[in-house]
């Protein structure tokens, strides 16, 4: 097979954004995370994608959707180190590099039963004690949750 066919062919995308640099273990539960089963707009979804640099990834594209900052602050928790690419008119108009913030305010349910936070109506608030391993520690009680434990709201 010749080196130019190998390559892998992806409609461009008019308008949108493309989510590039997901690991592929994260892939699905970005796409539900994301809500993108409830789009009605064209999303190209690549899955256990070749990358130099991490192996096989996987990448999103979705047509005339740009996501709020919420949204891209839930995508890193999952994966951190994702890059969005927003494209107008097929060009690449903007580039984001998702970071976790210092603080998720109503995204995360806080673990322990007794939390002011699972027990009266009021927005869970975390404080990220560790970005490269995703530990966050509650604002209202302390109890620390580590990555893996973690329940989005």
């Amino acid at each position: 097979m010749e080196k130019n066919k190998k390559e892998l062919h992806v409609a461009a995308l008019q308008n949108g954004t493309a989510i590039d640099h997901i690991p592929s273990e994260q892939l699905f539960k970005v796409v539900s995370l994301l809500g993108i089963e409830n789009l009605n707009t064209p999303v190209t979804i690549g899955y256990n994608l070749d990358s130099k640099k991490m192996g096989k990834k996987g990448i999103l594209k979705i047509a005339d959707k740009f996501f709020e900052e919420d949204e891209i602050n839930r995508i890193s928790l999952i994966a951190p180190s994702v890059k969005l690419n927003i494209i107008r008119d097929y060009e690449v108009v903007e580039k984001k590099l998702v970071h976790l913030p210092d603080e998720l305010l109503g995204l995360v349910k806080c673990n322990n039963p007794k939390c002011i936070t699972n027990n009266e109506p009021m927005k869970t608030r975390f404080k990220v004690i560790d970005k490269e391993h995703v530990t966050l520690k509650c604002h209202y009680c302390d109890m620390k949750t580590k990555k893996e434990d973690i329940v989005l709201l």
